[in-house]
Protein backbone atom coordinates (compact mmCIF):
# COMPACT_ATOMS: atom_id res chain seq x y z
CA UNK A 1 0.00 0.00 0.00
CA UNK A 2 1.58 3.55 -1.28
CA UNK A 3 1.98 5.77 1.48
CA UNK A 4 -0.17 8.42 2.08
CA UNK A 5 0.85 12.67 1.71
CA UNK A 6 -0.24 15.49 4.35
CA UNK A 7 -0.50 18.91 2.39
CA UNK A 8 0.70 21.56 5.73
CA UNK A 9 -2.12 24.15 4.10
CA UNK A 10 -4.71 21.47 4.77
CA UNK A 11 -5.69 20.55 8.46
CA UNK A 12 -4.83 17.44 8.74
CA UNK A 13 -1.55 15.74 10.28
CA UNK A 14 1.78 15.20 8.59
CA UNK A 15 4.67 12.90 8.73
CA UNK A 16 6.03 14.12 5.65
CA UNK A 17 10.22 15.50 6.32
CA UNK A 18 10.83 19.49 5.66
CA UNK A 19 13.27 19.90 3.28
CA UNK A 20 15.66 23.31 2.30
CA UNK A 21 14.22 24.69 -0.89
CA UNK A 22 16.25 26.80 -3.37
CA UNK A 23 15.42 30.71 -3.01
CA UNK A 24 12.46 31.33 -4.49
CA UNK A 25 9.66 32.97 -3.94
CA UNK A 26 6.74 31.57 -1.79
CA UNK A 27 4.56 30.61 -4.32
CA UNK A 28 7.26 28.56 -6.28
CA UNK A 29 9.01 27.26 -3.49
CA UNK A 30 6.01 25.58 -2.08
CA UNK A 31 5.29 24.06 -5.76
CA UNK A 32 8.67 23.12 -6.08
CA UNK A 33 9.31 21.18 -2.84
CA UNK A 34 6.10 19.39 -3.22
CA UNK A 35 7.39 18.06 -6.91
CA UNK A 36 10.84 17.07 -5.09
CA UNK A 37 9.32 15.17 -2.01
CA UNK A 38 6.84 12.87 -3.99
CA UNK A 39 9.61 12.50 -6.84
CA UNK A 40 12.40 11.71 -4.07
CA UNK A 41 10.34 9.28 -2.12
CA UNK A 42 8.63 6.93 -4.88
CA UNK A 43 12.19 7.22 -7.09
CA UNK A 44 12.76 3.30 -8.29
CA UNK A 45 9.91 1.73 -7.30
CA UNK A 46 8.90 0.28 -10.41
CA UNK A 47 6.17 1.35 -13.42
CA UNK A 48 2.87 1.31 -10.95
CA UNK A 49 4.53 3.66 -8.54
CA UNK A 50 5.47 5.93 -11.45
CA UNK A 51 1.53 6.05 -12.45
CA UNK A 52 1.18 7.11 -8.85
CA UNK A 53 3.45 9.72 -8.88
CA UNK A 54 1.98 11.03 -11.71
CA UNK A 55 -1.12 11.40 -9.52
CA UNK A 56 -0.20 12.35 -6.13
CA UNK A 57 2.74 14.62 -7.40
CA UNK A 58 0.36 17.17 -9.42
CA UNK A 59 -2.39 16.96 -6.58
CA UNK A 60 -0.01 17.96 -4.15
CA UNK A 61 0.92 20.85 -6.55
CA UNK A 62 -1.81 21.89 -7.25
CA UNK A 63 -3.00 22.62 -3.55
CA UNK A 64 -0.87 25.52 -2.88
CA UNK A 65 -2.19 26.66 -6.67
CA UNK A 66 -5.32 26.53 -5.34
CA UNK A 67 -4.84 28.64 -2.02
CA UNK A 68 -2.34 30.94 -4.07
CA UNK A 69 -5.55 31.56 -6.09
CA UNK A 70 -8.22 31.79 -3.76
CA UNK A 71 -8.45 35.48 -3.22
CA UNK A 72 -10.00 36.10 -6.73
CA UNK A 73 -12.39 33.16 -6.34
CA UNK A 74 -15.95 32.97 -5.63
CA UNK A 75 -16.16 32.06 -2.00
CA UNK A 76 -18.66 29.19 -2.69
CA UNK A 77 -16.55 27.77 -5.26
CA UNK A 78 -13.38 28.03 -3.26
CA UNK A 79 -15.05 26.60 -0.38
CA UNK A 80 -16.58 23.35 -2.85
CA UNK A 81 -13.02 23.24 -4.41
CA UNK A 82 -10.81 22.77 -0.69
CA UNK A 83 -13.38 20.18 0.19
CA UNK A 84 -12.85 18.13 -2.54
CA UNK A 85 -8.94 18.81 -1.99
CA UNK A 86 -9.62 17.38 1.54
CA UNK A 87 -11.55 14.33 0.35
CA UNK A 88 -8.42 13.83 -2.09
CA UNK A 89 -5.76 13.90 0.83
CA UNK A 90 -7.99 12.14 3.13
CA UNK A 91 -6.69 8.98 5.75
CA UNK A 92 -6.53 5.31 4.06
CA UNK A 93 -6.78 3.01 6.35
CA UNK A 94 -8.53 -0.19 7.59
CA UNK A 95 -8.73 1.10 11.63
CA UNK A 96 -11.84 3.27 12.29
CA UNK A 97 -10.85 6.40 13.69
CA UNK A 98 -10.65 7.17 17.45
CA UNK A 99 -14.11 7.58 19.24
CA UNK A 100 -15.63 11.77 18.10
CA UNK A 101 -13.08 11.58 15.40
CA UNK A 102 -14.23 13.78 12.52
CA UNK A 103 -11.59 13.13 10.17
CA UNK A 104 -12.31 11.79 7.54
CA UNK A 105 -11.45 7.82 5.82
CA UNK A 106 -11.57 5.86 3.43
CA UNK A 107 -10.30 2.02 3.27
CA UNK A 108 -8.72 1.72 0.00
CA UNK A 109 -6.75 4.30 -2.29
CA UNK A 110 -9.51 3.24 -4.95
CA UNK A 111 -12.59 4.41 -2.90
CA UNK A 112 -10.82 7.48 -1.86
CA UNK A 113 -10.35 8.29 -5.50
CA UNK A 114 -13.50 7.83 -6.88
CA UNK A 115 -14.69 10.31 -4.13
CA UNK A 116 -12.58 12.44 -5.46
CA UNK A 117 -13.02 12.40 -8.64
CA UNK A 118 -16.92 12.77 -7.92
CA UNK A 119 -16.11 16.14 -6.14
CA UNK A 120 -13.69 17.24 -8.14
CA UNK A 121 -16.15 16.47 -10.94
CA UNK A 122 -19.00 18.17 -9.89
CA UNK A 123 -17.37 21.43 -8.82
CA UNK A 124 -16.42 21.74 -12.70
CA UNK A 125 -19.85 21.13 -13.24
CA UNK A 126 -21.54 23.57 -10.99
CA UNK A 127 -18.95 26.67 -10.99
CA UNK A 128 -17.01 26.46 -14.51
CA UNK A 129 -14.27 28.68 -15.08
CA UNK A 130 -11.00 29.42 -13.19
CA UNK A 131 -11.86 26.57 -10.84
CA UNK A 132 -14.22 24.85 -12.59
CA UNK A 133 -10.74 24.40 -14.75
CA UNK A 134 -8.63 23.99 -11.46
CA UNK A 135 -11.42 21.29 -10.60
CA UNK A 136 -10.96 19.21 -14.09
CA UNK A 137 -7.41 19.10 -13.47
CA UNK A 138 -7.95 17.34 -10.15
CA UNK A 139 -10.24 15.04 -11.83
CA UNK A 140 -7.82 14.01 -14.71
CA UNK A 141 -4.95 13.55 -11.77
CA UNK A 142 -6.99 11.50 -9.40
CA UNK A 143 -8.13 9.47 -11.89
CA UNK A 144 -4.97 8.43 -13.26
CA UNK A 145 -5.09 5.21 -11.03
CA UNK A 146 -9.28 4.21 -12.23
CA UNK A 147 -8.74 4.70 -15.46
CA UNK A 148 -4.91 5.97 -17.06
CA UNK A 149 -5.64 6.29 -20.61
CA UNK A 150 -9.26 8.48 -20.01
CA UNK A 151 -6.97 10.63 -17.40
CA UNK A 152 -4.22 10.98 -19.54
CA UNK A 153 -6.51 12.41 -22.74
CA UNK A 154 -7.42 15.03 -19.95
CA UNK A 155 -4.40 15.72 -18.93
CA UNK A 156 -3.39 16.12 -22.63
CA UNK A 157 -6.53 18.71 -23.50
CA UNK A 158 -5.10 20.43 -20.48
CA UNK A 159 -1.77 20.77 -21.01
CA UNK A 160 -2.88 22.34 -24.41
CA UNK A 161 -3.49 26.08 -22.53
CA UNK A 162 -1.31 28.79 -22.09
CA UNK A 163 -1.65 29.16 -18.18
CA UNK A 164 -0.91 27.56 -14.71
CA UNK A 165 -3.12 24.53 -15.56
CA UNK A 166 -1.34 23.92 -18.57
CA UNK A 167 1.77 23.84 -17.30
CA UNK A 168 1.30 21.23 -14.41
CA UNK A 169 -1.25 19.04 -16.49
CA UNK A 170 1.91 19.09 -19.10
CA UNK A 171 4.21 18.27 -16.19
CA UNK A 172 2.03 15.30 -15.04
CA UNK A 173 1.72 14.41 -18.72
CA UNK A 174 5.61 13.95 -18.81
CA UNK A 175 5.58 12.03 -15.89
CA UNK A 176 2.78 9.68 -17.26
CA UNK A 177 5.18 9.23 -20.38
CA UNK A 178 7.72 8.22 -18.65
CA UNK A 179 6.23 5.47 -16.62
CA UNK A 180 4.90 4.41 -19.92
CA UNK A 181 8.58 3.92 -21.21
CA UNK A 182 7.67 6.79 -23.62
CA UNK A 183 10.93 8.52 -23.43
CA UNK A 184 11.09 10.59 -26.40
CA UNK A 185 7.71 11.81 -25.52
CA UNK A 186 8.31 12.41 -21.93
CA UNK A 187 11.72 14.33 -23.31
CA UNK A 188 9.73 16.58 -25.77
CA UNK A 189 7.22 17.54 -22.96
CA UNK A 190 10.12 18.54 -20.57
CA UNK A 191 12.08 20.68 -23.10
CA UNK A 192 9.30 22.45 -23.45
CA UNK A 193 8.43 23.23 -20.38
CA UNK A 194 12.01 24.18 -19.61
CA UNK A 195 11.76 26.32 -22.67
CA UNK A 196 8.98 28.33 -21.33
CA UNK A 197 9.01 31.25 -18.25
CA UNK A 198 6.69 29.70 -15.84
CA UNK A 199 6.18 30.54 -12.01
CA UNK A 200 4.77 27.13 -11.30
CA UNK A 201 7.41 24.64 -11.29
CA UNK A 202 10.82 25.49 -10.38
CA UNK A 203 13.64 25.06 -13.93
CA UNK A 204 16.04 22.89 -11.91
CA UNK A 205 12.85 20.45 -11.28
CA UNK A 206 11.97 20.17 -14.86
CA UNK A 207 15.90 20.13 -15.88
CA UNK A 208 16.73 17.52 -13.49
CA UNK A 209 13.68 15.47 -14.51
CA UNK A 210 15.11 15.61 -17.99
CA UNK A 211 18.62 15.37 -17.14
CA UNK A 212 17.57 11.68 -15.32
CA UNK A 213 15.97 10.47 -19.20
CA UNK A 214 18.62 11.59 -21.23
CA UNK A 215 21.13 9.49 -18.89
CA UNK A 216 19.14 6.98 -19.60
CA UNK A 217 19.15 6.94 -22.92
CA UNK A 218 22.71 7.10 -22.63
CA UNK A 219 22.91 10.80 -23.64
CA UNK A 220 25.41 11.28 -20.85
CA UNK A 221 27.20 14.31 -22.17
CA UNK A 222 23.93 16.06 -22.52
CA UNK A 223 22.74 14.43 -18.73
CA UNK A 224 25.85 15.79 -17.50
CA UNK A 225 25.13 19.20 -18.63
CA UNK A 226 21.87 19.86 -17.63
CA UNK A 227 22.61 18.25 -13.88
CA UNK A 228 26.17 20.97 -13.81
CA UNK A 229 24.15 24.05 -14.75
CA UNK A 230 21.80 23.10 -12.09
CA UNK A 231 23.95 22.45 -9.30
CA UNK A 232 26.59 25.22 -10.37
CA UNK A 233 24.29 27.68 -10.47
CA UNK A 234 22.88 27.06 -7.01
CA UNK A 235 25.97 26.89 -5.34
CA UNK A 236 26.61 30.10 -6.64
CA UNK A 237 23.10 31.92 -6.19
CA UNK A 238 23.09 34.97 -2.90
CA UNK A 239 19.77 36.39 -1.52
CA UNK A 240 19.35 39.58 -1.77
CA UNK A 241 22.06 40.58 1.18
CA UNK A 242 24.66 39.13 -1.23
CA UNK A 243 24.60 36.14 1.26
CA UNK A 244 25.12 32.32 -0.05
CA UNK A 245 21.83 30.37 -0.24
CA UNK A 246 21.68 26.86 0.63
CA UNK A 247 21.72 25.13 -2.32
CA UNK A 248 18.14 22.66 -2.60
CA UNK A 249 17.86 18.97 -3.05
CA UNK A 250 17.26 19.09 -6.28
CA UNK A 251 20.69 20.67 -6.67
CA UNK A 252 22.67 18.81 -4.05
CA UNK A 253 21.18 15.98 -5.92
CA UNK A 254 22.30 16.99 -9.53
CA UNK A 255 25.81 17.81 -7.88
CA UNK A 256 25.78 13.98 -6.76
CA UNK A 257 25.39 13.16 -9.88
CA UNK A 258 27.89 14.93 -11.64
CA UNK A 259 30.49 13.30 -9.11
CA UNK A 260 29.36 10.19 -10.35
CA UNK A 261 29.46 10.48 -14.12
CA UNK A 262 32.09 13.37 -14.44
CA UNK A 263 34.34 13.54 -11.33
CA UNK A 264 36.73 16.14 -12.75
CA UNK A 265 34.23 18.59 -13.88
CA UNK A 266 32.30 18.31 -10.29
CA UNK A 267 35.34 20.13 -8.74
CA UNK A 268 34.18 22.99 -10.72
CA UNK A 269 31.13 23.15 -7.95
CA UNK A 270 32.02 24.57 -4.38
CA UNK A 271 29.01 24.24 -2.22
CA UNK A 272 28.13 27.19 -0.04
CA UNK A 273 29.51 27.33 3.46
CA UNK A 274 27.62 28.32 6.25
CA UNK A 275 28.29 31.33 7.83
CA UNK A 276 29.47 31.95 11.47
CA UNK A 277 27.03 33.16 13.72
CA UNK A 278 29.36 35.44 14.84
CA UNK A 279 30.36 36.76 11.90
CA UNK A 280 33.01 37.66 9.60
CA UNK A 281 32.07 34.77 6.89
CA UNK A 282 33.87 31.83 8.84
CA UNK A 283 33.33 28.73 11.56
CA UNK A 284 34.52 29.46 14.74
CA UNK A 285 37.81 27.62 15.56
CA UNK A 286 37.46 24.57 15.74
CA UNK A 287 34.20 23.57 13.99
CA UNK A 288 35.00 22.32 10.32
Amino acid sequence: MARKRRIPEVPLPTNEPKEKVQYKDAFQSTVTKKVEEVGKTFEGKGRTILYAVAAVAVVLVLVGIFFMWSRSSDAKAQAALGKAIETSQAVVSDSPMPAGSTIKTFKTEKERAEASVAEFQAVADKFGGAVGEKAKYFVAVNKLSLDRAAATAELEGLASKSNEVGTLSKFALAQVKAGDGKNDEAIALYQQLAATDNTVIAKDTINFELAKLLEKQGKKDEAVNLYFNIAKTASEAKDLDGKPVPMSTTARDAKAKVEELAPDKAKEIQEPKPESPLGGGNLPLGIQ
